[in-house]
């Protein structure tokens, strides 16, 4: 079994509720791969949904230091932070949030570019619809013949 399969094997029992079985398999697969940014995250929001809010802010930092700039890592240590009542340090790490979002797309502030960053997600946008010329202009008054 691949670190992809037994992800999604940790993500299966997440979304189930079995967040001990959840939070084992993603331990397993960081304890193989350090650097594996989405099982760190999720361990940390697994800890957060076992009530555990003081191992998930530690797990959140890990999240944070492999991808300082993740807007989805401070969105999530802000959750953690405000559980745990420290609001200042969640409004922090919301500020945060908020900045991450706009380095996503710059012309949009405030507004999360949802194909930002992934050019397959750009190729699926609506084309617009083709414009039809007008069969004969209207007639125009003012100008002479």
């Amino acid at each position: 079994m691949n670190l992809q399969d037994e992800y999604d094997d940790a993500l299966f029992d997440f979304s189930t509720g079995n967040f001990d079985s959840a939070i084992a398999k993603l331990t397993a697969i960081l304890v193989v791969d350090p650097t594996h940014f989405d099982a760190q995250l999720s361990l940390g929001m697994a800890h957060y949904r076992k009530g555990d809010f003081a191992t998930a802010i530690v797990e959140g930092h890990k999240a944070e230091k492999l991808k300082p700039k993740e807007q989805l890592v401070h969105t999530n240590l802000s959750l953690f932070y405000m559980k745990a009542g420290n609001k200042t340090t969640a409004e922090h790490h919301g500020l945060q949030a908020r900045i991450a979002s706009w380095r996503e797309d710059p012309s949009l502030p405030g507004q999360p570019s949802p194909t930002a960053g992934d050019p397959e997600l750009a190729l699926a946008k609506p084309k617009p619809p083709p414009i039809k010329a007008p069969e004969q202009f209207p007639v125009m008054p003012w100008k002479k013949k």
